[in-house]
């Protein structure tokens, strides 16, 4: 999957798709372990967009609070 080619809002769908079609349980093994897979990429994928999202709230209150009212986004890192 890759991560520039998708937003978190289809994510979340595609997310909701597969869980809901998991749950069923009318797949193979084979083809239940390949959608758990790509099911664990998207949450992954999910994840960091949250945790980007998260930081630049932080900072930018964290800016508001010390009175300077610019407002700036830093660079977010992932941790590994």
């Amino acid at each position: 999957m890759e991560e520039k080619e998708i937003t978190f809002e289809d994510a979340m769908k595609k997310l909701e798709s597969i869980a809901e079609t998991l749950g069923e349980g009318n797949l193979s093994l084979e083809e239940s372990l390949k959608m758990f897979e790509e099911g664990m990429e998207l949450c992954k994928f999910c994840n960091t967009k949250l945790d980007e999202a998260g930081y630049k709230v932080e900072k930018l209150m964290e800016r508001e609070r010390e009175g300077r009212g610019e407002i700036s986004v830093e660079e977010f890192e992932a941790e590994a």
